[in-house]
């Protein structure tokens, strides 16, 4: 395969979140393993996605996208009328300022930041685009370990935990309303991994952790329904 003919590419993927840490890096996987990417950037500023895009002629498009702006979902779903994409992945999340704080000690508008960025506004990004995605394409979101309600025994992490586990109670009634159709669903429980988010001392790094979770995508391509995943593929408990 011509490596920056799009012509040739193994398949399509709109990365939504994708102009630094693990957005940045699948990008950076999927080109590795032949694919063509959409990606999203939230603002004007040039960041690592345009790099790799200046690496990669005609494999790279640039979309600007604030998924907590509803309009700017409507008018990049305008834009990108007649793509087709075989993955749809929406990698975008935050967490209060001091996670460590309780739910009774956080601010209610750290709250609902936190909850618009994590839980609504992926949904609303692929309720948005779902039409973009081929009929037997995949539509994943990155969810989180913490998400899962079985898992939590320990505690901590409260708002964080919430906004992931509410942002799976969502794609759960998705898959429920899209019952019988024959695309994958994905959330992905990545692990904790070094980034702004997972911060300096978490046991993963970018570099390891991403070629699996890609590698994971593409093995679940074709399997229809709802699944919650780790990076190597091991079923997560809801």
């Amino acid at each position: 395969m011509t490596q920056n003919d799009p012509s040739e590419a193994a398949g399509s993927v709109l990365l939504v979140g994708a102009s630094r840490g693990l957005g940045h890096a699948m990008a950076a996987e999927f080109i590795e393993q032949g694919w063509t990417v959409i990606g999203t950037v939230r603002g004007p500023d040039r960041t690592l996605l345009h790099d790799l895009a200046d690496a990669h002629p005609g494999r790279v498009e640039i979309e600007q996208l604030d998924v907590t702006e509803p309009h700017e979902i409507a008018a990049l779903r305008q834009r990108l009328s007649g793509h087709s994409v075989d993955i749809l992945f929406v990698n975008a999340g935050t967490a209060n300022a001091d996670q460590d704080e309780t739910i009774a000690e956080v601010s209610i508008k750290e709250f609902t930041r936190v909850m618009i960025t994590n839980a609504l506004s992926p949904m609303r990004v692929i309720e948005g685009l779902q039409e973009l995605v081929s009929p037997t394409g995949m539509i994943g979101i990155m969810s989180s370990g913490q998400g899962s309600v079985a898992n939590n025994t320990r505690g901590g992490h409260e708002v964080y935990r919430g906004s992931k586990a509410a942002l799976n109670q969502y794609m759960r009634s998705y898959a429920a309303r899209h019952a019988g159709e024959p695309r994958a669903l994905l959330l992905v429980a990545p692990g904790w991994i070094r980034t702004n988010l997972g911060g300096p001392d978490a046991p993963f790094s970018i570099d390891e952790t991403v070629p699996q979770i890609v590698t994971m995508l593409l093995a679940q391509q074709g399997k229809p329904g709802l699944q919650y995943l780790d990076r190597e593929g091991r079923t997560v408990p809801w």
